[in-house]
């Protein structure tokens, strides 16, 4: 089920416990190294890092009154799930971080095309997402999207 929080803190304040801790720290980390033109919000029921419209006014393809989305965070039924769309569009950038993975945390890496599962929430490597979410500026992500999505 889809949060229908308004903000971030809303978000994190209808999580239970255990869950709020992880998802605050995952926030804060993000927001430390995230680099500036991103904005936070709530998007697809999950607390999201767009380029806003006022740096790319053509907004998701999908749906072009959205912000174009970066970085998701949510709090699954199994997992936390991370969300980068960079490592999705970048083979270079997901070579990178499937590399750098075990540098960190000895379980299997679980992902899908741009998810990134975290089940054991003991396990998340938050300097390595942090430095994940520094690897592209919202210029860089927009030209890496046009180059994928205009093919």
């Amino acid at each position: 089920m889809q949060s229908k929080a308004k903000t971030p803190e809303e978000y994190i304040n209808e999580l239970p416990e255990d869950r709020k801790e992880v998802i605050s720290k995952l926030r804060k980390t993000i927001l430390d190294n995230l680099p500036d033109g991103f904005q936070e919000t709530m998007g697809y029921g999950m607390i999201g890092y767009v380029v806003p419209h006022s740096i790319y006014p053509d907004g998701y393809h999908c749906d072009p009154t959205t912000p174009l989305p970066f970085i998701s965070l949510a709090s699954q039924k199994n997992h936390i799930g991370f969300y980068h769309m960079g490592i999705y569009s970048d083979p270079e950038l997901l070579k990178w971080f499937t590399d750098e993975y075990p540098k960190y945390v000895s379980n299997k890496l679980d992902m899908g095309k741009s998810c990134i599962r975290f089940k054991n929430m003991n396990k998340i490597p938050y300097e390595l997402l942090g430095e994940l979410a520094s690897k592209m500026t919202p210029e860089d992500w927009v030209k890496k999207y046009e180059s994928v999505i205009k093919n």
